[in-house]
């Protein structure tokens, strides 16, 4: 269930980046750029919720990379298919 709300938690921001460069620029390549920005920022949050899996909850490494990695790759694919669609 927290893997879920991780993910939710992605896309969610993700609009919330979205909206903010919609808002700080004329044109939708504000958008585009703002989802480029959410990436490696969305990346961070989720090396932490690893490190809080390993350090608190006592997962280990190995347990929580591919939670990682599907954390992760949810929320990028979508940045990644709004990048694509506002870059034509």
């Amino acid at each position: 269930m927290h893997m879920v709300l991780m993910i939710l938690t992605g896309a969610l921001l993700l609009c919330v980046f979205s909206l903010l460069g919609k808002l700080w620029s004329e044109d939708l390549m504000g958008v585009a750029f703002a989802a480029r920005v959410f990436i490696p920022t969305w990346f961070v949050i989720a090396a932490v919720n690893l490190w809080i899996g390993v350090t608190k909850a006592g997962y280990s490494v190995r347990e929580e990379l591919p939670i990682l990695l599907v954390v992760f790759a949810v929320p990028a694919a979508l940045a990644g298919v709004v990048i694509w669609r506002l870059a034509r």
